[in-house]
C-alpha cells in the first residue's frame, strides 16, 4: 500500500490518532488516490502508545509528510482521557448509547480539524478526512454527521480557499459503518490492525485492558467479521470470534 503518485495524486491532510479507525481512513484516502499529510496530536493524553502507533503507521504507508503537534488539553481537564479520573469499564452497548461518556475530550474534535483545516491551506489540499463514526462508537457530539456538515461550512467562510471561490470538504468514510464493516474494509485493503491501538486505559507494556468502551466496540467489531484481534490484551482477552 503506498501513495499516489505523480502531480495527479490530490493533496489530503488526515488525522491520524494510531486507532483501527484513523489507520483505516488513511488506507481509504490512499488506495482513492491521495496524497496523504498526516496529523496527529500528544493533547495530554494519559498514554502515548497511540502516537507511537500513528508514527510507525504513517513510515510504513510512506506518506507525504507527518506532523505531531502538542496541544495541553490536559491542562483543561473535564475528560477521563487527559485527566487521573476512572475511565468506564464493562459497559454494555445499552449504556454507551444513553449519554456521553467521561472519555468525551471537551472541544477535541474542533481544535483537531482546525489545526487540520490550517494545514490543508498551506499544502494545498481541499480534502481533510477524520474517522469518525455515528454507529459503533461511544455517544461523543463531535462524531455525528450534523457536526461536521457544520465544521465544513465553517471552513468555508473562515479560509482563503472558501472566501476565494474554493472548497474544503470534510470526509468521514467511516460514519455510517459498523465496526465489523470498517474491519473488513481495512482488511481488504491490507491493514495490519496488530499495528492499531484502541484503549482507552492500556498498561504501562501498552496492553489493551479489554473492558473499556474502545476495546469491547473493537472485540465486538472483529467477533462479528469472524476475524481474530491481533492486538495484544491483558489475561488473553481477544482471539479468533472473541
Amino acid at each position: 500500500m503506498g501513495q499516489g503518485t505523480g502531480d495527479a495524486a490530490k493533496a489530503a491532510v488526515v488525522l491520524l490518532s494510531g486507532g483501527l479507525d484513523s489507520t483505516t481512513v488513511l488506507a481509504m484516502a490512499i488506495a482513492d488516490g491521495y496524497r496523504c499529510h498526516c496529523l496527529s496530536f500528544a493533547y495530554g493524553q494519559r498514554q502515548a502508545i497511540e502516537l507511537e502507533r500513528a508514527r510507525a503507521t504513517a513510515r510504513r504507508l510512506g506518506v507525504a509528510a507527518h506532523l505531531v503537534l502538542e496541544v495541553d488539553l490536559d491542562k483543561i481537564g473535564g475528560s477521563a482521557l487527559t485527566t487521573d479520573q476512572a475511565v468506564p469499564k464493562g459497559r454494555s452497548l445499552a449504556e454507551m448509547e444513553a449519554g456521553i461518556p467521561a472519555t468525551y475530550v471537551p472541544g477535541r474534535n474542533t481544535i483537531f480539524l482546525s489545526y487540520a483545516m490550517a494545514w490543508a491551506e498551506v499544502v494545498g489540499a481541499a480534502d481533510i478526512f477524520i474517522g469518525v463514526n455515528a454507529l459503533d462508537y461511544s455517544g461523543y457530539p463531535d462524531c455525528r454527521p450534523e457536526y461536521l456538515a457544520a465544521f465544513e461550512r465553517m471552513a468555508h467562510l473562515a479560509t482563503r480557499a472558501g472566501v476565494e471561490g474554493g472548497r474544503l470538504a470534510i470526509h468521514a468514510p467511516l460514519m455510517h459503518l459498523t465496526k465489523k464493516e470498517i474491519i473488513l474494509r481495512g482488511t481488504a485493503l491490507g491493514v495490519d490492525y496488530g499495528a492499531t491501538h484502541s484503549c482507552y486505559d492500556p498498561d504501562p507494556q501498552g496492553r489493551a485492558c479489554g473492558a473499556c468502551d474502545s476495546c469491547r466496540l473493537r472485540l465486538k467489531g472483529f467477533a462479528e467479521a469472524g476475524l481474530s484481534d491481533p492486538a495484544v490484551y491483558l489475561d488473553g482477552v481477544g482471539g479468533e470470534g472473541a
